[in-house]
């Protein structure tokens, strides 16, 4: 089978939305387009004194709404088709919870487990050295993402201060940076807390009552740590299967989310979890729950297991979780889907908050963040929700129409496109 390129997909995505609004030729193919691509050269002095150069990129998709916002991987299969494929969704992730954001997406060519912590530093600064003219807290901010952390991001802020002469993690030119330097407490669990408010209003929206209710979380890593957390611990749901990638554990009666993490901390993998059965990913996507949580990689709902699936709810913290296919076979069943670019948005949205602290130099609580997420992706699933319901449309379709339609208005406003 022939994988489509990833950011050939990102313009059919656009396409299919464009089929329910009211949007201009010229606008449509102008989104199409990322607005800046630039790609570097990265030289890097090795610890034994040779030199490799490794191929770096950054993707600005569209500033109609404000400067651009993404992460920056670093990966060995890198390719620019996957950065402005990211950066074209960011657009959309961005608009749907109504921050004041364009997509953005950078990467390097690199395994970054090859390289020691000495050579991580010297390739953080001298990517910022070669993306600095396209980068700023009002053009362009930065974030971690696959392979880079927080610990990159205070190299890459200071790097940029040394550059720029200005001092401070108020610039706020970069964001998911260490507490100490500017960064947001609350970030840890950002993701997993954003998605567990739209589970809350998707319940809502079905007339459920979360609390005594089924949750299957399919990865164990930060989100569904988190999510697995928050959702017993706060909702009083039961968490009755979680899976790492190599297999899951499955207890009716429910399990502890601490213990199965210090287990895997331990033995590598959440399989043979004292007083739980090991079962595979896939018999953990078909289990009798109420919300199914798939937190780990893209393409596991599919046309051939999407007629198995029994939850009422799937709440999409990984990102492209389900195939275009299987998509339209849970909307004809029925099933509520709550789509990974506004599931898991929670992230880019405390991302946001931090900028706002950055610059204003003023920090708010971890209670008042979380009230401010609360509050955007609340809104954000009825945004969402109302428009799947008016126009009855799958709820994918539906986010890409509330996003596109922001850019577009924007784009209007701003006369790059006509009315």
């Amino acid at each position: 089978m022939v994988e489509i390129d990833p950011f050939e997909m990102a313009v059919q995505q656009l396409e299919r939305a464009a089929q329910f609004m009211d949007i201009s030729e010229e606008a449509l193919e102008w989104l199409k387009k990322p607005m800046r691509i630039v790609e570097v050269s990265v030289p890097l002095e090795m610890d034994d004194g040779s030199v490799k150069v490794f191929t770096g990129f950054r993707v600005q998709h569209n500033w109609a709404r404000g400067p651009t916002k993404g992460g920056i991987r670093w990966h060995p299969a890198e390719t620019l088709s996957t950065v402005k494929a990211l950066a074209t969704w960011m657009t959309w992730k961005v608009a749907v919870v109504d921050l004041p954001y364009g997509g953005g997406k950078g990467g390097i060519i690199v395994n970054p487990k090859e390289l020691s912590e000495r050579e991580k530093e010297r390739l953080a600064r001298n990517y910022i050295r070669a993306i600095y003219d396209v980068i700023s807290p009002y053009t362009d901010i930065p974030a971690p993402d696959v392979y880079t952390n927080p610990q990159i991001m205070a190299w890459m802020m200071d790097e940029y201060e040394v550059i720029s002469r200005r001092k401070g993690p108020s610039f706020g030119v970069i964001t998911g940076k260490p507490p100490g330097v500017g960064g947001i407490v609350a970030r840890m669990d950002a993701t997993a807390r954003g998605a567990s408010y739209t589970v809350r209003e998707a319940a809502k929206a079905l007339g459920m009552d979360l609390k005594g209710k089924t949750i299957a979380i399919q990865g164990y890593g930060n989100a569904g740590y988190f999510m697995a957390k928050i959702m017993s611990e706060e909702y009083g749901m039961k968490v009755v299967a979680v899976s790492d990638s190599k297999g899951g554990i499955y207890n009716p009666d429910g399990l502890n989310a601490d213990e199965i993490l210090e287990w895997k901390k331990k033995n590598g993998s959440v399989k043979d979890f004292p007083g739980a059965t090991n079962i595979t990913n896939e018999e953990l996507l078909e289990l009798e729950v109420d919300v199914l949580a798939p937190s780990a990689i893209e393409g596991v709902i599919t046309k051939d297991n999407a007629d198995k699936i029994k939850a009422k709810i799937v709440a999409e913290l990984a990102n492209g979780p389900t195939t275009p296919e299987a998509d339209e076979i849970l909307h004809e069943k029925g099933v509520l889907i709550i789509p990974d670019f506004l599931c898991n948005a929670g992230g880019v949205t405390v991302s946001y908050f931090e900028w706002v602290q950055n610059i204003n130099g003023f920090y708010w609580t971890v209670e008042e963040t979380r009230k401010r997420l609360d509050d955007k992706m609340t809104k954000a699933f009825w945004d969402v929700y109302n428009t799947h319901k008016e126009k009855n449309i799958p709820m994918r379709d539906a986010a890409y129409v509330v996003s596109v339609q922001r850019v577009y208005d924007a784009m209007k406003h701003r006369g790059w496109v006509k009315k």
